[in-house]
């Protein structure tokens, strides 16, 4: 047996050249295959918590230059104050992150705000968080993400919080749905700004998946705060649960309508990313029906890893509240 030795490690040594250049392909197209990956972070509600201390928080750990981008949902609590000085403190910790950051509203930003006579001035303050925070072409933060936002279209000058860009053979975008029914006022003649609003989403909406169409991408992501979960309902029992529902109107109804007419007439994966809250004890997971996913963070922190294509184009992270 020993004297055979050498022609066995001999014929190992071969088969192993041999089959360099197939790993080597392998490789190849592996790097080939993965060429579009990259990673993204989504910030939950985290200030409806923490405040200005939990964003500081997360924006010093979002440092890795891997990450594409980093969605922040919301900027200042429902117990805090609506005054500029506040929406100018979070801009100014923005701007001092490393890595680009889209801010998607909330609620708490701008739909409870009132003035000192006790008023709303909810649209006051929502047109003044524009002029604040998307007044540029691109992202916040040190390193720039370009962006393109609905308000360079002359109808909808206004909405400069819908965004969307691209990385790799994804598109992304912003869409203006806060928490708390929409903003949906069931009092009569009060409805313009939801109303306005809802018209507007609606062209972007359509926009967008006719960029996703020409460019031929891979998935939609939508990142927005309004709880989107009935998304993954089935029609009939979406309806049951409407009938047993209090006669309130849903002020998500036709964005989740269109939805789900959009993702059945796409080739690709769309995944709509909200802050809806979760339960006690509960992680963030994403869940399909058909291609269209739903992923709730809650006030988590979420990694997002984007490669390969189908079911397995997106993998969470680990999550950090």
């Amino acid at each position: 047996m020993p004297a055979r030795r050498p022609f066995i490690l001999a014929g190992l040594l071969a088969a192993a050249l041999a089959a360099a250049p197939a790993i080597a392909r392998d490789k190849k197209k592996e790097k080939q295959t993965d060429e579009h990956a990259h990673r993204f972070a989504v910030v939950g509600h985290r200030a409806a918590q923490g405040g200005e201390e939990a964003l500081k928080e997360v924006l010093l750990d979002a440092k890795d230059e891997d990450l594409a981008f980093l969605v922040v949902n919301g900027i200042k609590s429902e117990q805090e104050t609506c005054r500029d000085s506040v929406y100018q403190q979070r801009r100014a910790l923005f701007d001092k992150a490393r890595r680009p950051v889209i801010l998607s509203l909330s609620g708490d930003d701008w739909t409870g705000c009132r003035n000192s006579a006790g008023r709303t001035n909810a649209i006051e303050r929502l047109n003044r968080l524009r002029e604040l925070f998307y007044g540029e072409p691109e992202s916040l933060g040190k390193d720039k993400l370009a962006l393109t936002r609905l308000s360079s279209s002359p109808r909808f000058r206004s909405y400069a919080e819908n965004a969307h860009w691209q990385v790799g053979k994804v598109l992304y975008a912003t869409i203006n749905l806060p928490a708390a029914n929409n903003h949906y006022l069931p009092a009569a003649g009060r409805n313009s700004e939801y109303e306005d609003r809802t018209v507007a989403n609606r062209f972007w909406l359509n926009r967008l998946f006719a960029i996703a169409k020409q460019d031929k991408v891979d998935a939609v992501v939508l990142f927005a705060e309004g709880n989107m979960q009935p998304l993954l309902q089935p029609a009939n029992g979406l309806r049951a649960l409407l009938q047993r529902a209090p006669a309130i109107q849903d002020g998500f109804a036709e964005t989740r309508r269109q939805l789900q007419q959009r993702a059945a007439n796409f080739k690709g994966r769309v995944l709509v990313v909200d802050s809806a809250g979760l339960p006690k004890e509960a992680r963030p997971a994403i869940e399909w029906r058909g291609n269209l996913g739903h992923l709730s963070v809650g006030a988590h922190a979420v990694e997002v890893r984007v490669a390969g294509k189908g079911d397995k184009l997106f993998s969470l992270g680990e999550a950090h509240r």
